[in-house]
């Protein structure tokens, strides 16, 4: 396991039993940013980096009883916390490194990725990796319940352009990621940039 995996996991992980609590008003925005995938009845959809599996529900309900609900994350405390809140009755639950998913070439239709980015250790890789589980006109939601400003004040700092999330800067990476930008929404209230998968 490389430090950068090591770091994440200690981050998460000592955080976890506490998370949703300290976002309990987050539902609506995650309704909403899973109806931005327009998923349908028996879809498979990828919740990468899923956390404590709060989209999980939203992404069940989307693809109904026939579909695939996958909630992959590296943390295995936030894992736990889903499956205490029952979200793994949405989902399965799978402890997995974004940049190896166990997951067969262009099986899903979606990719869901809350709040992802910004821990990826190599954000072109793994976003290549991403692509690669997702069939030819499939999508990726790159989501945070907030944007990128009231994200920075929340954590006492300025916004940067050098920020991956910055719309200069995410374009160029997800296009040289198998990916292709469709919208890009950053408002106080929601982070949402929506890609296309190549063809």
């Amino acid at each position: 396991m490389t430090d950068d995996h090591m770091q994440v996991q200690e981050f998460f992980g000592v955080r976890a039993a506490r998370w949703d609590a300290r976002f309990p008003d987050d539902g609506p925005a995650y309704e909403a940013a899973v109806a931005s995938l327009r998923l349908r009845p028996g879809d498979a959809v990828l919740d990468a980096g899923c956390g404590t599996g709060r989209a999980l529900p939203y992404l069940r309900r989307a693809v109904g009883p026939t579909g695939t609900v996958l909630g992959a994350d590296l943390t295995r405390e936030m894992l736990d916390e889903a499956a205490r809140a029952g979200r793994g009755s949405a989902a399965l639950l799978l402890q997995a490194d974004v940049a190896r998913l166990p997951v067969a070439p262009g099986s899903l239709d979606a990719v869901f990725a809350a709040g992802l980015i910004a821990h990826l250790p190599r954000p072109g890789e793994n976003l290549r990796e991403l692509a690669r589980t997702v069939r030819p006109g499939g999508l990726l939601a790159l989501f945070h319940p907030v944007g990128r400003a009231a994200l920075a004040a929340r954590q006492g700092r300025q916004i940067t352009e050098d920020d991956l999330r910055a719309e200069p800067r995410l374009r160029p990476l997800l296009a040289g990621s198998g990916w292709r930008l469709l919208s890009y929404v950053d408002e106080d209230s929601r982070f949402l940039a929506l890609a296309a998968r190549a063809e």
